[in-house]
């Protein structure tokens, strides 16, 4: 990549760390650092610290990405505190989203006089900034009816807002505000009229729900192949919470017309993803249940299918497993075996 692509990357992602951001500092307080933001580029923590603490006395994007390195762990331990101090001095510089971590740190400690008050300020200010996604995080404090007055049409008016801009976040946070949140009537229609517009900006969670919605029948007609087809792709890409429903579909498709039993592919597929779902959910309940799965296709299943799936399993498994997460699939004992 060129030298000055990399600036313009980098830069664009210390504005717009959260999507719905829009670029609310002048060029000049980046440009000084554009050999600060090479070394970072490079992984080279050690030079890269010092060169944008340099620039940090005056300079809201060198304290702004300072912030970023104790908050991250770059090359050093991860220290809230320090990231706190230093996305407070960026919120000053109205860096957008320091503005938004500079509420969050004040919410740590809500309880403690102002804070609260000044969070929610914050919230609101980074989204005057163009930092979209905090309207949902001011949304909170009026759904929930803490330190301010309880208002939830306010509040889902402030997400609202963002959602309606074209924050994919915001789009997911009000989807589920409106499809289980205790706090908030239920509004299956809308919920899934926001998954879908979220899911066609592949924000993965509301791609998973908007295929159960569907599967389901929930908040409009059943759309069970095109909930199979998502959910399978997010499936295949190792999206985990995506495993055990795409077996169960899988399990649930009609049976061969001609012979009355589930077809073949269907009953390698259900094996595949509730083998995979297996390995990979933490729910004890979530495992028994992919453990029956797989029980009622070894039922069926021929035998000499089963080492060439349990090869792809594995594959699959390896290619997204997790540092320190096993990389074969669970081994599948019956009860009473």
């Amino acid at each position: 990549m060129q030298p000055h692509r990399l600036f313009q990357v980098l830069l664009s992602l210390t504005l717009l760390a959260a999507p719905g951001a829009r670029a609310a500092r002048p060029a000049d307080h980046a440009l000084p650092l554009q050999a600060a933001y090479a070394l970072l580029a490079k992984g080279d923590y050690a030079n890269a610290y010092p060169a944008f603490l340099r620039h940090a006395e005056k300079n809201p994007l060198a304290q702004f990405t300072l912030a970023q390195f104790h908050q991250n762990g770059w090359g050093r331990p991860a220290d809230p505190d320090a990231a706190c101090a230093w996305f407070g001095k960026a919120a000053q510089g109205k860096i957008p989203t320091a503005l938004h971590f500079a509420g969050d740190c004040l919410m740590r400690t809500p309880d403690t006089p102002g804070n609260a008050a000044a969070a929610l300020a914050s919230y609101l200010a980074a989204a005057a900034n163009g930092h979209l996604i905090s309207l949902c995080s001011a949304s909170e404090f009026y759904v929930r009816g803490r330190y301010v007055a309880r208002d939830v049409p306010h509040g889902l008016a402030l997400c609202a807002q963002a959602a309606q801009a074209g924050s994919p976040p915001a789009m997911l946070k009000l989807a589920n505000y409106l499809r289980n949140d205790r706090d908030v009537p239920h509004d299956a229609a809308t919920a899934r009229h926001w998954y879908r517009m979220a899911a066609e900006r592949q924000v993965d969670e509301a791609r998973y729900q908007l295929a159960i919605m569907q599967a389901q029948g929930e908040g409009g007609e059943a759309e069970g192949e095109a909930a199979l087809l998502a959910l399978e792709e997010l499936a295949s890409k190792g999206y985990v919470p995506a495993y055990l429903p795409t077996a169960t579909l899988y399990a649930h498709l009609p049976p061969d017309a001609d012979t009355g039993a589930p077809g073949a592919a269907n009953l390698a597929k259900t094996y595949l993803w509730a083998s995979a779902a297996r390995s990979r959910v933490s729910d004890p309940a979530l495992q028994d249940q992919a453990r029956q799965l797989q029980d009622q296709v070894l039922a069926i299943m021929p035998p000499a299918w089963r080492p060439a799936l349990d090869r792809k399993i594995d594959a699959h498994l390896a290619q997204f497993a997790a540092p320190g997460t096993p990389l074969k699939r669970a081994s599948h004992v019956s009860p009473g075996a």
